[in-house]
């Protein structure tokens, strides 16, 4: 029996272990893992390979596509199948786009594996929300979310050390094998101590007419887009800084791979001290009103970024891009716990809804900071600035919004899927 069967406590009532934490945070953590760990290498890929720097792009940009549309199909098929197989299928998937990554020749066998990459990475994101939806609700839900941020978040910041290391010592190809293995060591914890969180008392059916409505009903519905959606602008916001940065402090400010690799890990902290901050500032003051709050600090970070391109230096844009990444740091758990709280019987469907967001966010902003016609600098401020800006708009009726009670003993207010 899993470590977490049906006769468990209510979902509000169970705490969160370091088994748990582990698995949550590794799965939410795998597809920014594998994309941070090959930036401070793009130099040497590109060299080897005789690739440009659009080139070069095309491995973020069809990552970001194939981990959004992935998303739309996880969700369904592991509310109806549960957890378990898609978990350890999605990790094998990943694990061999890696492998083939790490062989290829060509561009083109590149952007393949990494597609594959991204479609196995994409199963563990969403998976990763809609477990942790499965074990919680409520506050438990917040808590456990920002812990999963914290513990992921050490992950991606500080892979591009890793992989200016690793590069460095054995060339870029062994970054590939070290996500695949990280991939595989992630299973055998997940078959340890995790185990199915679905029951099958709680599968839905899977005819796509239903799925479709299901999607459907879920866009519609203002509990789940607008947080949703403010969310996605944010994590939109983050990818394109992690687009952008290499650019912006080995081009614009001579930085090397490996200080690159220092100056992503100093972000880990930032993440921590927000994710830290998060829940408890919630239970003090609600998770609507702290969501507002790192909206408006986010937004303030992406208007100092225009304070770095006037005067760019390394301290302009740490503050910069510190100021951003605490407000996403707030917004991102709590943002994700009150979309995803009203509907616990689809938790893989909206996590899914939701992943496929963020990931359509972060390759429009990706896109933007590369296809305006300005410095890195500059374009990286306007998209930083932008997206808070409309996150804030459609954030508001949420803060405005009085909130809905929900049944008692319920982990969350059902929603048919249709069939």
């Amino acid at each position: 029996m899993s470590a977490f069967s049906i006769v468990n406590p209510a979902p509000s009532e169970r705490r969160l272990t370091g088994g748990a934490l582990f698995l949550l945070a590794g799965l939410a953590a795998l597809g920014a893992l594998a994309t941070n760990i090959i930036l401070p290498a793009f130099p040497r890929m590109g060299a080897e390979l005789a690739l440009s720097s659009p080139e070069l792009g095309l491995l973020l940009s069809s990552f970001f596509v194939a981990f959004a549309v992935g998303q739309l199909a996880v969700g369904p098929l592991s509310d109806r199948f549960g957890r378990r197989p898609l978990v350890l299928g999605g990790i094998a998937i990943f694990a061999t786009g890696s492998i083939l990554c790490a062989f290829a020749d060509t561009l083109s066998f590149l952007v393949l594996g990494r597609v594959i990459q991204a479609l196995g990475a994409c199963t563990a994101s969403a998976l990763s929300r809609a477990i942790a939806r499965d074990l919680f609700d409520g506050e438990a839900l917040g808590r456990a979310l920002s812990l999963t941020m914290i513990a992921g978040a050490a992950a991606p910041g500080f892979s591009p050390l890793l992989g200016s290391i690793l590069a460095g010592l054995f060339g870029w190809r062994v970054t590939f094998l070290v996500v695949a293995g990280f991939g595989a060591a992630l299973a055998l914890h997940y078959l340890g101590r995790v185990g199915e969180t679905h029951p099958a008392g709680c599968r839905t059916p899977l005819a796509p007419s239903a799925v479709a409505a299901a999607y459907g009903r879920l866009a519609g519905d203002p509990r789940f887009l607008l947080p949703a959606l403010a969310v996605s602008l944010d994590i939109g916001g983050l990818y394109s800084f992690f687009a952008a940065a290499p650019g912006v402090l080995m081009n614009e400010l001579g930085l090397t791979a490996f200080q690159l690799g220092l100056s992503f890990a100093t972000t880990v902290l930032i993440v921590f001290l927000a994710g830290f901050l998060a829940p408890r500032l919630a239970h003090r003051w609600s998770q609507r009103a702290i969501s507002m709050v790192g909206l408006l600090i986010a937004l303030a970070g992406g208007a100092a970024m225009f304070a770095f391109a006037a005067v760019p230096t390394l301290v302009t844009f740490t503050l910069a891009i510190a100021l951003y990444l605490f407000g996403m740091g707030l917004i991102n758990p709590l943002g994700t716990a009150i979309a995803l709280n009203p509907f616990g019987r689809q938790a893989g469907l909206a996590s899914a809804l939701l992943g496929f967001m963020q990931m359509g966010c972060a390759a429009i902003g990706a896109s933007f900071v590369s296809a305006l016609p300005f410095p890195s600098s500059v374009s990286l401020a306007v998209v930083l600035t932008t997206g808070p800006a409309l996150a804030l708009l459609i954030f508001l009726p949420v803060v405005l919004r009085q909130p809905r009670a929900e049944p008692s003993g319920s982990s969350g207010v059902p929603v048919s899927t249709g069939g």
